[in-house]
């Protein structure tokens, strides 16, 4: 059985990663030179923190704390683009 990429992992995760109060995104990252999953957080909350994994399915996970995320042009993204 082959391991689902990273991408597929992070597809698979992210509706419950958002799911957490505190979480403002997901992403694919480079953690010391290697591949990652990325979870962006409005805060340092601690309690946030600890529920965030360590890994999932085998890829590191790491946190990053970007503040709350904003569209720098809403008005620039139109239905069918």
């Amino acid at each position: 059985m082959t391991a689902r990429s990273i991408d597929d992992v992070l597809a698979a995760h992210t509706d419950s990663l958002m799911a957490l109060p505190g979480v403002v995104g997901t992403a694919v990252g480079l953690c010391d030179g290697q591949r990652c999953i990325k979870v962006l957080l409005a805060d340092s909350n601690p309690d946030t923190k600890r529920r965030i994994p360590s890994r999932l399915e085998g890829y590191p996970v790491a946190v990053e704390v970007t503040g709350t995320l904003r569209l720098a042009n809403p008005t620039a993204i139109t239905a069918g683009d």
